[in-house]
């Protein structure tokens, strides 16, 4: 047999092994958002919320809504617009979760194996941990910026309708189009960089502590590579990810959903920190910490979902454990 057919004859996996874990990283992750995306809506309503730059411009009419809380911010949108909306903006995030998890799940190993690498007793020092997790976290969200511009500006149409002003898309590709018209190319990577500035902070929790967590149980305690190591890794990672994300995620969800010229520069931030000490400033804080019970409420099940779909996905398809 030729090595071309001994090639043909390997399984998938062995032979495209780097855009097998890109398909298997996506298909969990479309699974992990769609099972905890009402929570994502819930918290990008509560981040924009008495958002102070927005009524010192006179951006918006009228008095904002009094602050609720996540439970009744969740039973109002359903209330005032519906069970259904609690998913609006869910496409153009699976389309995100696509780039986004299949581009930083490759990269981190990718990073682990042959360029940081490993240890020679098997152990992945922390630091490299850290570096690995912060690094595919920026690469794969910069790739995924656009959709996430998408995704943030049309969860924000519900709140749009109610307070009398008019819907600015039609669906996912009128957002697109829409964006693509008014700010050029550019205008599509709107806020990229706190969006790559939070993607680094939560992967360093979600990345580095999953990986961390889970080789120090499996080298220091009696549990095994299964359900149970992945469950308490996963909940591990995903509140150390809710903590360090969440500033980021409040000035990257304001960028993004600021009014911009035709130019497509924002017209209440200039910058990410500027975005950050206005709202440091007009609203103190723990406003940076907006959102964070949904955030870590939608972290922690969406690790859970995700680490314990990609795991079992892996183990089916024949790939070894992350």
């Amino acid at each position: 047999m030729s090595p071309a057919e001994e090639e043909k004859s390997l399984p998938l996996p062995q032979r495209w092994p780097r855009a097998s874990k890109f398909a298997l990283s996506a298909c969990a992750a479309a699974v992990a958002e769609l099972v905890t995306f009402p929570l994502d809506l819930t918290k990008t309503r509560l981040q924009i919320q008495g958002e102070a730059a927005v009524h010192r411009d006179g951006a918006a009419s009228g008095q904002a809504a009094p602050y609720r809380g996540m439970l009744r911010t969740a039973a109002g949108i359903v209330q005032e617009e519906g069970l259904g909306k609690l998913w609006q903006g869910a496409t153009p995030a699976i389309y995100r979760h696509i780039v986004y998890s299949g581009v930083r799940m490759v990269a981190y190993e990718h990073l682990r194996d042959s360029v940081l690498c490993r240890a020679e007793d098997k152990t992945f020092p922390l630091w490299k941990a850290v570096v690995g997790g912060m690094s595919a976290g920026a690469i794969g969200q910069f790739f995924a910026s656009p959709t996430d511009l998408v995704k943030v500006q049309m969860q924000t149409e519900g709140k749009r309708k109610l307070e009398g002003k008019p819907l600015r898309f039609r669906g996912v590709h009128h957002a697109f189009l829409k964006i693509l018209s008014e700010g050029g190319i550019r205008g599509l990577w709107a806020g990229w960089v706190p969006n790559v500035q939070r993607a680094a902070l939560v992967n360093m929790g979600d990345l580095t502590t999953y990986d961390t967590v889970k080789h120090f149980l499996l080298l220091n305690t009696p549990l095994v590579d299964n359900s149970v190591t992945h469950s308490v890794s996963s909940v591990c990672s995903g509140l150390v990810a809710a903590v360090l994300g969440t500033p980021a995620d409040v000035v990257k969800t304001r960028i993004m959903n600021q009014p911009r010229d035709k130019q497509g520069r924002g017209l209440l931030y200039k910058s990410s920190m500027d975005c950050l000490i206005q709202t440091v400033q007009g609203e103190g804080f723990m406003s940076l910490y907006k959102g964070f019970i949904p955030t870590w409420m939608r972290m922690a099940p969406w690790s859970l979902v995700f680490w314990l779909t990609y795991e079992q996905i892996r183990r089916i398809c024949g790939v070894s454990s992350f």
